[in-house]
């Protein structure tokens, strides 16, 4: 997979200029004495700030500008680093074309110098992404004398805030979300099991006085057991070693719990009888000289007991744990014994939590943040195309600002209301305490290393870290959210799905067949339709989004693809894809 080559064509791409990577911008700056800004308020969470510079700021700018210059440029009559009088410079600066280049780069410096400062410190906001100037400091070079006073104009993102909306009878409004999802129904069998195991640890013994008893399935009994291998012909051989023969020892009759023949062969049998049991070895056994062999084993029976199973009461319930009810027992078993099932569908559960908990708070979401994750998004299905066999030629040919901002928006909808959750959930686990352990990170952290170990590639623990603590930490708001929602799961039975079969079969003989381009491009909705039967992705709860397909494009059942799927073919439907062969 060569990812990095698609992730470096789209770092080239010339988008417009409010299209950016989100960024915090490192300042050297020395404290300049300004007036108050003023700011004003702008849609998707982005401000126009006025800051007014005095004289000793633009001069002290421009001269820095021509301090620069001069350690770099050369000009007959001065030696390299020597300073430069300013007019020499901008002469030699117009002669190459750049009449007032240092003067807009005195322009630049001052925003970068005053911005962040002037919306952190005086306004308490957070800037992202680059400042733009209302009016372009190439034009108001032109008028920018070093000494005076100069009124900036700028543009920028700033970090949002969320307003969660009031529920009436709520305090909190994340609590008590509700949504329904669908998964596979409890396995009530493994839930018996569990229940039975739990009852025979706290199995009820009464010794047996009746002489004549014999022993049924479900009593117990304590023997002295004296073992031989078995010979060929079925006799007595070698004595097995002490550590596979034992003096009263405890046999409990029932299916599955010894080697196979040991129970049956003690069935019927009464104090004080002495059984030739035939027995065989689980192949499993970590004695590898005894795994799978036959042996014979002379039983004397030497008590009897009759075993009794509670019932799952209140009582017993407070045996196993103090405080535990009968019905705080079963539903802690039947947490326990459908972990590992309720995982399988937790993307799904976290989708009808998120769909809810976009709709519990507003959030201006800035442009910046869109055009980063919609960047990211576009990489990911050009590097899905090149898997899927799509040339580089090709693909080259699909990466173009006009077909990013194509993609930019049919994405928005789904990146606005991820980033919304994202930040909820982030807002909640700081509001509500929730801590991920340093073990449970440093343990994704170590496997990590050894899958990094394993495929001889490198990465940035210092980079990593964050993000899987920050993955943690969210899946951890999920579950407090599930524990205090009122989710309904609709439990429904796995069942064939006949028709997306046959449309798999009829798409690999196409492939076969040799397809076009085009059909290479069918072969990748395929493929992610039977991931998607596989495994739910949380993507897939995605509303449908307006298609931008031409009137006359073929029509697609778009309501079964994921986010991913209908980008594709809105931009292949739209002719923003180039799939012509080659």
């Amino acid at each position: 997979m060569r990812i990095p080559n698609v992730l470096v064509i789209l770092s080239l791409l010339s988008f417009s200029a409010d299209a950016f990577v989100p960024q915090r911008v490192a300042f050297t700056r020395t404290p300049v004495a300004l007036d108050a800004s003023t700011l004003e308020r702008l849609p998707e969470s982005a401000v126009k700030v006025v800051i007014t510079v005095p004289g000793s700021a633009t001069k002290a700018a421009y001269d820095k500008a021509c301090n620069e210059l001069s350690k770099t440029i050369s000009i007959p009559g001065f030696r390299k680093g020597a300073k430069i009088p300013p007019q020499v410079l901008e002469q030699a600066m117009s002669a190459k074309g750049g009449r007032y280049a240092l003067r807009e780069q005195a322009i630049n410096s001052l925003v970068g110098e005053l911005l962040e400062p002037a919306l952190k410190e005086e306004h308490g906001l957070e800037p992202i992404g680059q400042p733009t100037l209302e009016i372009p400091a190439s034009e108001m070079a032109k008028d920018f004398t070093p000494g005076k006073d100069l009124e900036l104009s700028v543009k920028c993102d700033v970090w949002p805030d969320i307003k969660w909306n009031k529920v009436e009878g709520k305090e909190k409004p994340y609590i008590g979300l509700k949504g329904s999802y669908k998964r596979k129904p409890f396995d009530q069998k493994k839930f018996d099991k569990a229940l039975g195991d739990l009852k025979e640890r706290y199995a009820v013994l009464e010794k047996i006085e009746d002489a004549n008893h014999q022993l049924q399935m479900g009593d117990a009994c304590i023997v002295n057991m004296e073992g031989y291998m078995a010979t060929d012909a079925g006799e007595k051989g070698d004595k097995l070693p002490d550590a596979a023969s034992g003096e009263r020892v405890e046999v409990i009759l029932g299916q599955g719990r010894y080697m196979t023949g040991l129970v049956e062969g003690l069935v019927g049998a009464k104090v004080g009888d002495v059984r030739t049991v035939r027995v065989t070895f689980p192949s499993a056994l970590k004695d590898k000289t005894l795994a799978g062999k036959n042996a014979i084993f002379d039983v004397t029976v030497l008590e009897a007991s009759r075993r009794t199973l509670p019932e799952l009461t209140d009582e017993f319930a407070n045996q196993v744990r103090a405080g535990l009810t009968a019905e705080t027992l079963r539903k802690e078993l039947q947490k326990a014994v459908d972990s590992e099932d309720a995982k399988e569908f937790t993307p799904a559960r976290n989708a009808a939590l998120s769909k809810a908990l976009a709709e519990t708070m507003e959030v201006d979401v800035p442009d910046t943040l869109i055009t980063k994750q919609a960047k990211e998004k576009f990489a990911v299905m050009m590097t899905d195309m090149r898997n899927n066999g799509v040339p580089d030629e090709e693909i080259k040919k699909q990466i173009s600002p006009e077909n990013f901002l194509k993609y930019k928006k049919i994405v928005k909808d789904s990146i606005v209301r991820d980033f919304k959750v994202s930040m909820a959930v982030d807002e909640i686990g700081r509001m509500e305490g929730i801590e991920v352990p340093d073990y449970q990170i440093e343990e994704q952290m170590q496997g990590i290393r050894e899958e990094a170990v394993k495929s001889g590639e490198e990465f940035d623990e210092a980079d990593i870290r964050p993000r899987v603590a920050a993955t943690l930490m969210r899946e951890a708001v999920m579950e407090f959210l599930a524990e205090n929602a009122e989710l309904d799961v609709s439990f429904e039975d796995e069942e064939f799905d006949e028709e997306l079969m046959r449309k798999l079969a009829e798409e690999t003989l196409a492939r076969e067949q040799g397809a076009s381009t085009v059909t290479q491009a069918t072969a990748i909705e395929a493929e992610v339709v039977e991931e998607k039967a596989a495994k739910p992705s949380t993507s897939e709860v995605v509303e449908e989004k307006p298609s931008v397909a031409n009137v006359g494009s073929t029509k697609r059942d778009y309501s079964s693809m994921t986010l991913q799927e209908k980008a594709y073919y809105s931009l292949l439907d739209a002719g923003a894809l180039d799939t012509k062969e080659k």
